[in-house]
């Protein structure tokens, strides 16, 4: 299995990268056209302040030099206390609607760190309020809420936005990109990607179990941290992570791991904007819980040489359901992650772990990916700074902003919504947010009544 960068190494690369970071005495402008003074600081709200990556995110949006975090929102009143250890002057609130009304004009960007159903209603609040958005995947919980983000660019097309995918740091995965643009394989015929997740361990509710409701613990505001959802009992096991297993909550495997198995098929390829429809097989619902194992195929119809065919599958499985390497010409062995990304094309095909380590393979021979002719030079990179380069004028590459987040996240919520209706062909339209064979799929998957208060502002 290949290794991933431990998190220390991000952080160590990052303290490189501000040292290098310069801002000599000019004003760099925006796209919005705000001008930013070389002493000026980008003022930062961080929105879930600890859990499993939001303490990441906010140190390392916060070593930029550019940056001053300048508020802590969270429902949990010990993540608040520890964050604020590291920014004792920052204004502290449990309720994000709060930090917008009474504090706004203290911050020009946010960080969203909370969990997957509350991406939607507050990364839209931040951008009807003219803030840039730094946004964990998956970027939202609902199909419909993926139209509200793609309509509120169009709106605001001057605001900064990053979904968390730092992935794309590797430069094996910038590298499979360049390749699959080039068309050297030729024609696509395929496109296969796979997680191990959901697994046994501190993530999923791996065995689904519903507890009996309980108290929640006194330092968490859980009336808050349902947020748009309808209230319900607490139970053991929901909080602080295990939510993602609970269908109102999170995205199971597939939603958690998509935009960093699929990320590089969709910059391989602008012609996949939006799919026909998705298939997912998968064992007997659950109403209260995300399925597995799951295996979905989301269709794509294409119209270009670059495909072999007018069809184009994308295949995508969690519980580490790998595609047979016999059928893709490949020799036997043992795939080398338990997240992968393989394309299959007419003249080879593309293999690539999460953590960047690339093989190319023609006629039954490897070549590694970062050893294919004409590739450009892979510099480092931190996909946290170049969120803050670009909001203050540096012209850093950005990968994965909110339009092209849409893209990437719109198969992976299609494959595990379509589990709850298991084995059946979902035609997809998103122009009309509605599967139009299928009413009560429409109905049930697509979007949620949103608790009062708690909705999504309409942007546009």
């Amino acid at each position: 299995m290949t290794k991933q960068m431990p998190r220390r190494d991000f952080i160590q690369r990052s303290a490189a990268a501000a040292i290098l970071f310069k801002t000599a005495g000019h004003a760099a402008a925006d796209p919005g056209g705000r001008r930013w003074s070389a002493n000026e600081r980008l003022n930062v709200l961080s929105i879930g302040v600890v859990g499993t990556i939001g303490s990441v995110d906010r140190k390392q949006v916060g070593m930029h030099p550019a940056v001053e975090i300048v508020g802590l929102c969270d429902v949990d009143e010990q993540a608040i206390e520890k964050a604020a250890v590291r920014h004792p002057d920052a204004f502290t609130c449990k309720d994000y609607r709060e930090a917008f009304d009474r504090y706004g004009d203290r911050f020009d960007a946010v960080i969203v760190s909370t969990p997957d159903h509350t991406h939607g209603p507050i990364m839209l609040t931040a951008l009807a309020n003219g803030k840039h958005v730094y946004g964990q995947k998956p970027l939202v919980h609902q199909l419909e809420e993926l139209s509200m983000i793609d309509g509120a660019m169009d709106v605001h097309p001057e605001l900064v936005t990053q979904v968390g995918n730092q992935r794309m740091d590797y430069p094996g995965r910038r590298a499979a990109v360049e390749i699959l643009r080039s068309g050297v394989l030729g024609p696509a015929i395929a496109a296969h990607a796979w997680t191990g997740s959901p697994n046994p361990g501190a993530y999923f509710n791996y065995d689904r179990v519903l507890h009996e409701p309980a108290e929640c613990p006194a330092h968490i505001d859980y009336d808050l941290w349902l947020g748009p959802c309808a209230a319900v009992p607490y139970r053991n096991e929901m909080l602080p992570v295990k939510w993602r297993s609970w269908w109102d909550y999170g995205t199971g495997g597939l939603g958690d791991w998509g935009v960093h198995v699929l990320d590089v098929i969709f910059y391989g390829f602008d012609e996949l904007q939006s799919p026909i429809a998705v298939k997912t097989h998968a064992p007997r619902p659950s109403e209260t819980f995300h399925t597995h194992p799951c295996l979905s195929t989301v269709t794509y119809e294409v119209d270009s040489p670059r495909f072999a065919n007018a069809f184009f599958p994308l295949h995508y499985a969690d519980s580490g359901q790998t595609v047979s390497r016999a059928a893709l010409g490949l020799p036997p062995g043992d795939w080398k992650d338990s997240n992968m990304t393989v394309v299959q094309c007419e003249g080879g095909v593309l293999a690539l772990t999460a953590g960047g380590d690339l093989e190319i393979w023609r006629d039954g021979v490897m070549t590694p990916g970062l050893e294919m002719p004409g590739l450009p030079e892979f510099p480092p990179l931190n996909h946290w700074h170049a969120w803050v380069d670009n909001v203050v004028g540096r012209d850093t590459k950005l990968w994965t902003p909110f339009k092209d987040g849409v893209r990437i996240t719109e198969p992976a919520l299609l494959a595990a919504k379509a589990a709850r209706f298991p084995n059946v062909e979902l035609a997809w339209d998103r122009a009309t947010n509605s599967f139009t064979n299928h009413e009560e799929a429409t109905r049930t998957i697509v979007g949620r009544q949103y608790r009062t208060g708690f909705a999504p502002p309409r942007i546009g």
